[in-house]
């Protein structure tokens, strides 16, 4: 384990077993403002044997019930327990770290969304984007309160690969989501985005977070439904307002279910959209 300390911030764990990786993160981390405390580690057992240490700090937090570091930088390809599966142990912590992803292929960010991936960079990372995914770490980290606030178990992104680029897509920004085959498209306001992922995974990852399921092809956010209708042909959801506005069928299986979780739903049109 190697280690520095720049005064105020986040203490971060860098995890790569490759020198030139690690160097390379290791650069943009050092430059960063947002960065307290670095902290390396050369595969996921080391990771471990850091984060479980007796360094005092480390010790200190888990005591005072935070995670030992606040975000873990990742390498996927590593012997022995690789990035992925050492990200779904570091999930199963009491206060999970945040996991940023950092690796030399661009296909993995739907199983790395699936783990819980805060970020996913391509090799070799800039200050920049470095920077982005920090900022992401830092906002989901800082408690926040009041009515309509999204804390981090509210909120998460999902990756989406578009010409070679990794974009984020807010969950809190998507409208409604449609089944195309084994594939979901996302809608938000300003377009659409077309992932791997059933639609029925999303329902049950969902569910619990404002999500309802209205018919076969489509799930939508409880928090945009402004009106629903009744006619000869059946019910149907109308989303937001204004130029906006789209109206979904709902099916008759899913219609008094959906009834209940309006009447219980605190935000009904509250969210984007409107």
């Amino acid at each position: 384990m190697s280690t520095q300390d720049n005064g105020t911030g986040l203490i971060v764990l860098a995890v790569d077993d490759e020198d030139r990786g690690l160097d390379e993160l290791l650069y943009c981390l050092r430059r960063n403002n947002r960065v307290r405390r670095i902290l390396t580690a050369f595969d996921s057992a080391d990771a471990l044997r850091v984060l479980r240490s007796n360094d005092a700090e480390l010790r200190e937090r888990s005591r005072a019930g935070l995670s030992p570091v606040d975000v873990v930088f990742l390498d996927i390809a590593m012997p022995g327990l690789d990035g992925m599966e050492l990200g779904k142990v570091l999930t199963a912590f009491r206060v999970p770290p945040a996991l940023i992803f950092v690796t030399g292929y661009d296909n993995q960010s739907l199983e790395a969304f699936n783990v819980g991936a805060t970020d996913y960079l391509v090799k070799p990372p800039n200050a920049e984007r470095v920077d982005e995914a920090l900022r992401r770490a830092e906002r989901l980290r800082k408690p926040e309160s009041g009515p309509g606030t999204v804390t981090p178990a509210e909120d998460e992104v999902i990756p989406v690969e578009l010409a070679g680029t990794t974009k984020l897509i807010p969950r809190s920004s998507i409208r409604y989501v449609e089944a195309q085959g084994d594939y979901a498209r996302l809608h938000t306001v300003d377009g659409s985005h077309l992932v791997r992922i059933p639609l029925s995974q999303l329902e049950e990852r969902w569910s619990e977070v404002g999500f309802a399921r209205i018919h076969r092809s489509y799930l939508v956010s409880l928090s945009l439904v402004s009106e629903l209708q009744m006619s000869s042909s059946g019910y149907s959801v109308r989303l937001g307002s204004g130029e906006t506005a789209i109206e979904l069928p709902v099916s008759r299986r899913h219609t008094r279910e959906l009834k209940d979780r309006l009447v219980r739903s605190p935000k009904r049109g509250l969210g984007p959209g409107r």
